[in-house]
């Protein structure tokens, strides 16, 4: 027996195109069972229909051919279980989501998947300081120069931070504890997103708190490395700011130091001119994937999640 093949229709005969569209429509601010019920249809209907939504997205975006890339990785599930994703920061897009884990293997297959050729003309990847993106990188596009992420950079730096305050916690006892017991969020965070309770809190603290005020006045300080359009003068800033540490008695500070004296190559090329990209998509479109992952909690759909998020910047249909 043979069906005609209408095209208003969607990948299910019993809907249309132009109703699937619209279901996918609305399943981009909120959930398959929100929707599902709006509509009165079964939940595995609408997840079909979605699902068809997001392959035209795709599939009208076209084939990437990216110029300067973002690599990061995220957790699908406990146990350290990670999946790659690539973004061309140019078009400020996510392209790619694979690999089982986060391995060099595993971000070679990005590279297999992108092709020698368009692998060849990627000029700048931007990643964490994860030595396998490094490596892999290096062997599949040598051409291109690497970025280490401002913001995880950062998250290292606060680290250290949370390290100084749990051993000054420590070192502590008595009344003098009752200062920094319960103040790890005022301390981590950026000033300007504190409320007043919050900064008077903190000013609180680090009047308190000799070591604690001079690692705070340290870490946020430390973000001016990347204003500097010349190298000699980032380095500068940065011996100054190590130097600074001297006598200190901040061991976290000076492992972090040695971190980005280790990793200076991958920092500096930011004063490049050609490398001046907006380092705040990446952190950005994490944000995005985790309010994708609360609201898909529970499905162990992989392909799903990969279409969610490779769509999840593109424009509705």
């Amino acid at each position: 027996m043979k069906r005609e093949r209408l095209e208003f229709l969607s990948d299910s005969p019993f809907y249309t195109q132009r109703f699937a569209y619209y279901v996918g429509r609305r399943c981009r601010s909120s959930t398959v069972k929100d929707v599902a019920q709006e509509l009165h249809l079964d939940w595995d209907s609408v997840k079909a229909l979605e699902k068809q939504y997001l392959r035209a997205q795709l599939a009208k975006a076209g084939t990437p051919g990216p110029r300067r890339i973002g690599i990061d990785e995220i957790s699908i599930r406990k146990r350290h279980t990670y999946r790659i994703v690539v973004s061309d920061l140019d078009r400020r897009r996510p392209i790619w989501f694979g690999g089982v884990d986060r391995s060099e293997a595993s971000m070679k297959q990005f590279y297999d998947w992108l092709g020698e050729k368009k692998s060849r003309r990627i000029r700048l990847a931007v990643m964490d300081m994860w030595k396998p993106f490094r490596h892999a990188t290096r062997t599949h596009a040598p051409q291109a120069a690497i970025l280490f992420d401002k913001f995880h950079v950062l998250r290292h730096l606060g680290a250290a931070l949370d390290a100084v305050r749990k051993a000054e916690y420590a070192r502590l006892s008595g009344q003098d504890r009752r200062f920094i017991k319960g103040q790890k969020y005022t301390l981590l965070s950026n000033r300007e997103n504190l409320t007043l309770e919050g900064r008077q809190a903190l000013k609180t603290l680090l009047a308190a708190n000799q070591r604690l005020n001079t690692a705070y006045l340290l870490k946020e300080s430390f973000g001016q490395l990347w204003s500097y359009r010349s190298e000699v003068w980032a380095r500068r800033f940065f011996d100054h700011w190590r130097a600074s540490l001297k006598w200190q008695r901040l061991a976290p500070y000076e492992k972090f130091a040695d971190m980005i004296e280790r990793h200076w190559d991958g920092i500096a090329a930011y004063c490049e001119p050609e490398n001046k990209v907006s380092l705040g998509f990446v952190e950005g479109l994490n944000n995005k994937i985790r309010v994708i992952q609360r609201r898909s909690y529970g499905l162990r759909d992989e392909e799903y999640l990969r279409l969610k998020i490779l769509t999840c910047m593109l424009p509705a249909l």
